[in-house]
């Protein structure tokens, strides 16, 4: 893993600099790491969403759902079974980042939604393209996009606005 740490002459010249009160403070921080992971009882999550499909969870006990991998239902304990959310949703709320991991350095600022889908009991996470962030509001309806050169990451998928035509 390769880092840069922040040293105390850094510091130490930055305390020097004059910054202007209430400016935003840029600092350069670089970071690499190699992972290897399984997903578990997650990949089928993940090669749904290399397919173009996004699978929930649905408990066998309770029948709570869930938009996003569970094991076991968080509610009663028991199994869950993997299903497919339906094809639309609609934002429950939403955030402007103007920061974000390396990954997504190239679309600084972004936008991340709560996707709230109908007979789903909990949301979805994940970023909104495609529309001005003073376009975004509560209730807007939304459908998934699926990268076509999957990584097998969260990423794979986003949201965009239904064609309001």
């Amino acid at each position: 893993m390769k880092h840069t740490p922040t040293t105390r002459k850094t510091v130490q010249e930055h305390q020097k600099t004059n910054h202007p009160e209430g400016a935003p403070l840029i600092i350069q921080d670089h970071y690499e790491i190699d992972y290897r992971h399984s997903y578990a009882q997650d990949s089928p999550f993940f090669v749904g969403l290399s397919q173009g499909r996004l699978l929930g969870s649905r408990c066998t006990g309770c029948q709570y759902m869930y938009a996003t991998p569970r094991s076991h239902c968080m509610e009663c304990g028991a199994a869950t079974t993997w299903e497919a959310l339906p094809s639309t949703g609609r934002v429950h709320t939403f955030t402007v980042c103007h920061y974000g991991g390396e990954q997504f350095l190239k679309e600084t600022p972004f936008q991340l939604v709560l996707v709230e889908f109908d007979n789903v009991n909990t949301l979805f996470l994940s970023r909104l393209k495609g529309m001005a962030p003073d376009e975004v509001h509560i209730g807007l309806p939304i459908r998934p996009r699926f990268s076509t050169t999957p990584t097998f990451k969260v990423t794979d998928v986003w949201f965009e606005p239904i064609d309001r035509t």
